[in-house]
């Protein structure tokens, strides 16, 4: 029989080798935390603007469950004319220093309401090429410095989109784009409900870049009498669309006016479209007006401001 001590011998052993063997033994692995969500472009460029904007114009609208932020200018008169709800394009803020931030600010001057919408990030766009990706990087509210236009030219890629989406997986592309879609269309519905709300006389739709794209084809699909105007400034059609705007502006039974700038011939080329297919139509409510000074500069906006307040008020610029 062992001895005691050859007992006390063998825990002295096991317990002097145990530091060296738990040394050698794997840790176990760390639990791992959960990250947060990444906040959308959208979301981040809306948390800039309530931060530097004065509360009094700022508007918190819900759509599909989710709230938004749209900024509100009543108009400076007492008797107004309506509202002008603004919807940016791909990249840009309610704010956007290009087409979107002066003309909710001196709308209000000219009798004119206005609402610009915050619009979510779009699903389609990850399914984009990268080299069709030419968005700059956010502008920071309040600055006066004029970025690159955000909506690069991509007219042209539609039908190259419309192939690589058969090839690649059409079905998840539509599917995308109807996703897309609802999300906008949700929120132009939540910004005429509020403009609704606010009694307005005239409610007009004002699209930049591929917001008129958006604000066309909800025009298009929803009930068109809920806007009585349709103002396109720059008008992009998504790379990824499966029509162009030619199919969608010039068949709509409200007055719509195409503000155009000649910068390449692809946007000449799809402005054309648009006009020859205003053409085939009886209605005879689609303007298009091509515009001279080049777009970036103060003249340039304030050519523009003038021509679309002369459109939207005639009895105005007399």
């Amino acid at each position: 029989m062992p001895s005691i001590r050859h007992f006390a011998l063998s825990a002295f052993c096991l317990a002097a080798g145990l530091p060296a063997w738990a040394a050698d033994a794997p840790a176990p692995a760390a639990k791992a935390e959960p990250r947060a969500a990444l906040l959308e472009r959208s979301t981040e460029q809306a948390q800039d603007l309530a931060r530097t904007l004065p509360a009094e114009q700022q508007q918190q609208l819900e759509a599909s469950g989710d709230n938004f932020l749209a900024l509100w200018r009543p108009a400076n008169a007492p008797d107004g004319e309506g509202v002008v709800i603004i919807v940016p394009g791909a990249g840009e803020s309610a704010n956007w220093p290009d087409v979107v931030g002066p003309m909710r600010d001196r709308l209000p001057d000219v009798k004119w309401a206005s609402l610009s919408l915050t619009l979510p990030d779009l699903l389609s766009d990850a399914i984009q090429p990268r080299g069709a990706d030419t968005q700059p990087a956010p502008a920071k509210a309040g600055s006066s410095s004029t970025p690159p236009d955000a909506n690069a030219p991509v007219e042209a890629a539609t039908a190259a989109g419309s192939e690589n989406s058969a090839s690649t997986g059409g079905d998840s592309t539509n599917d995308q784009l109807q996703t897309d879609a609802e999300r906008i269309f949700a929120r132009i519905d939540a910004g005429i409900a509020f403009a609704q709300q606010q009694k307005a006389r005239s409610i007009v739709l004002l699209g930049h870049g591929t917001g008129a794209y958006w604000a066309a084809r909800y025009l298009s699909e929803r009930q068109a009498t809920r806007a009585q105007k349709l103002v396109m400034v720059e008008a992009r059609t998504p790379g990824s669309a499966p029509q162009g705007l030619d199919a969608l502006a010039p068949v709509l039974k409200i007055p719509v006016a195409d503000f155009f700038y000649p910068n390449s011939p692809a946007l000449v080329s799809a402005a054309k479209a648009r006009l020859q297919a205003s053409k085939r139509q009886k209605s005879g409510a689609y303007t298009q007006v091509e515009m001279t000074a080049m777009p970036g500069n103060r003249d340039a906006q304030e050519q523009m401001f003038r021509r679309v307040r002369g459109w939207l008020s005639p009895s105005q610029d007399q």
